[in-house]
């Protein structure tokens, strides 16, 4: 029998600061050259407005596996979740399957970390309050691993939905060094005008906030788009950033829509993306001055299944 890993299980198993950890082992060794990831199969579902993503890869000489991802947007409104997932691990000796687990939860819970240590290597040390856009399962992830790598003092959430943001605020106040000063903001400038950290988990096809309410020293998790199509940040943000970094040049030049589109108007160049992994070896720096805007744009890459689900299978034994 291949043993399955749910979602408390892997909760409990990899703790969101180890998550992090986990990360950082997973960008080095994506920039370094180490991992294998081939870029990942898009399979566009345009009756339902979904997309079923196959994601594999390997990590010599311990890490084999993939993971398959739906998304579907309406889900909802069937009272099913929008995100479906399962990850698959095999044994690198022979390819035979090792462990099934939640792929739902782990997507989540490792993007959450990889912002956690985008945020950590590039946010101010002393970044205190928190702008969440969007209010589902990533937004909450997102939050627990902000909050693990800073002393966050305020949260304010924006949704298009009100009352999915009351829900986040609800659940999340007080858990895991959320503090309890987690309110709704009005509007997303309104949340963003006051941040000195910002995540926006979102599916959106235009942005989500205008770049002209970001004040001096923020930092930015993009997290939400992951196709040519959807873009959640706008042009003046990428004009203030002083630093885009992406978990993949390659990964972000297909798939990151916001990156693409800034490239094509000029206002970036392919050569000025900076990938997470160089920052956590070391090789390229990160933040050199309190009052630079810096951004992560993630679109997720199998290594980072991969690891996480290996330190979970370690922890399990």
């Amino acid at each position: 029998m291949v043993p399955f890993f749910s979602a408390e299980q892997i909760r409990q198993a990899l703790p969101m600061r180890r998550a992090v950890e986990a990360m950082r082992e997973a960008f080095i060794a994506f920039s370094e050259g180490r991992a294998h990831i081939p870029q990942r199969i898009q399979i566009p579902i345009p009756q339902r407005e979904g997309i079923t993503l196959i994601m594999p890869g390997y990590i010599p000489p311990r890490d084999l596996g993939l993971k398959v991802v739906s998304v579907f947007p309406h889900n909802p409104e069937r009272g099913l979740p929008t995100i479906s997932a399962l990850v698959l691990m095999l044994d690198p000796e022979t390819g035979a399957p090792t462990a099934l687990l939640d792929g739902a939860f782990l997507t989540a819970w490792r993007t959450g970390a990889a912002s956690g240590l985008a945020t950590d290597l590039l946010a101010r040390p002393d970044a205190e309050t928190l702008a969440l856009i969007g209010a589902g399962a990533q937004a909450r992830t997102q939050l627990l691993a902000v909050c693990a790598v800073r002393a966050i003092r305020r949260v304010r959430v924006y949704s298009r939905t009100p009352e999915r943001a009351r829900a986040l605020i609800e659940e999340m106040r007080g858990q895991e060094g959320v503090p309890e000063d987690i309110a709704l903001a009005p509007t997303p400038e309104a949340a963003v005008a006051e941040a000195d950290v910002i995540c926006t988990a979102t599916s959106s096809p235009t942005p989500v906030f205008d770049g002209r309410s970001l004040r001096p020293g923020t930092h930015i998790n993009a997290i939400g788009s992951f196709t040519l199509q959807m873009r959640e940040l706008d042009e003046e943000t990428f004009r203030r950033a002083s630093r885009v970094v992406v978990d993949s040049r390659a990964a972000a030049m297909v798939e990151a829509g916001e990156v693409v589109w800034a490239i094509q108007q000029g206002i970036l160049q392919e050569e000025d993306l900076i990938e997470l992994g160089e920052i956590a070896a070391g090789r390229r720096s990160g933040r050199q001055r309190s009052e630079e805007i810096t951004l992560f744009k993630s679109v997720g890459l199998a290594v980072q299944d991969l690891v996480a689900a290996r330190w979970v299978l370690e922890a399990g034994q």
